[in-house]
């Protein structure tokens, strides 16, 4: 980072050029891999986990054939077995799945388990979210968690000491911004977004929606894209919010992202391409797809580009993993 000032100041000998010509000029317009961001939340991990008597277990339900969800079954296996814990994918058929949870709930040597959606692509798919005992969900998705983080809740108990479970991809993307320096470290905790505007386009009730909440909640004005319509995420005027409002919006996806820091992406087709001649000059842009919403071009336009997620949303889930040990612990 000092490195980094040192050279703007020391370029702008050449003239009256903006902030993001000067960090185009020195190079220090850079694609930000996921596995550079996790490492030291898996080295954390590892850490912890050996000081535990037994491998915690983690498992995972695979009852599609998606091969995205098999892809993030195998990232999970590796990053499980290197950092110590026990991971075991089943296999089962959808109309199975509900037993094999259920079975997983009663038995006391799961600490967690996730389902890798979609399964049956319909509400169906929002039932067996609950279906796992909020003790053992992993990826943060039980209606307890889910409440706590639209009301900006961060505990379990009035004593403080059980700490909410957040939704892992949601999460991820919250530790890239604070990694990348979005986050100001400057303001009090819980506020640390304030100022900034950022735009997400995907409002799934599993990352979109939960993601555009966490941010308000930190202070950041949220335009939230889907198909059917805009909404704005804010926490009110000032600092004195406690949580999130929601406002449906008239604006463009080309005027909202003209005015954003941040671009956040989550279109799950191989078609989607977001227009990079949007962008703010300098945005940072995140993509949470298994499919690149953003063509090469988008280093042209962005200060920094996060082109997949997937490594720190496994060692979210893994922290959270943790998290759930601990409270059970308390």
């Amino acid at each position: 980072m000092f490195r980094t000032v040192y050279r703007v100041y020391e370029i702008s000998l050449f003239g009256s050029l903006s902030q993001f010509d000067l960090l185009k000029l020195t190079g220090f317009i850079e694609t930000v891999l996921a596995s550079s961001i996790a490492k030291a939340y898996i080295d954390e991990i590892r850490q912890k986990v050996e000081t535990f008597d037994r491998q915690p277990v983690l498992v995972g339900f695979l009852a599609n054939n998606d091969p995205a969800a098999r892809m993030y079954a195998n990232w999970t296996k590796k990053t499980c077995e290197e950092s110590g814990f026990k991971y075991v994918l089943k296999e089962v058929n959808k109309e199975e799945l509900e037993d094999e949870v259920l079975a997983a709930n009663e038995d006391d040597e799961v600490n967690g388990m996730m389902v890798y959606f979609p399964v049956f692509g319909t509400r169906q798919d929002q039932y067996l979210q609950q279906l796992i005992s909020p003790e053992k969900d992993v990826e943060g998705l039980s209606h307890i968690y889910l409440q706590n983080l639209y009301h900006n809740v961060r505990y379990l108990d009035k004593e403080e000491k059980k700490k909410s479970i957040l939704p892992c991809t949601p999460l991820a993307i919250v530790k890239i911004l604070e990694y990348l320096g979005v986050y100001n470290t400057l303001i009090p905790y819980g506020n640390r977004l304030y100022g900034k505007t950022i735009t997400v386009i995907n409002r799934s009730e599993i990352v979109g929606r939960p993601l555009a909440a966490l941010l308000a909640n930190d202070g950041a004005v949220v335009y939230s894209f889907d198909i059917e319509n805009v909404q704005r995420f804010t926490r009110g005027k000032g600092l004195k919010m406690k949580h999130h409002e929601v406002a449906d919006v008239d604006i463009s996806l080309k005027d909202a992202t003209n005015i954003s820091d941040v671009v956040i992406t989550g279109v799950p087709t191989e078609s989607y391409k977001f227009p990079v001649e949007y962008l703010k000059d300098g945005a940072v842009c995140i993509n949470f797809s298994s499919f690149k919403n953003f063509d090469p071009e988008v280093k042209n336009h962005a200060s920094l580009y996060v082109p997949s997620i997937g490594k720190v949303t496994i060692s979210m889930l893994l922290r959270n993993l943790l998290r759930l040990i601990d409270n059970k612990s308390q």
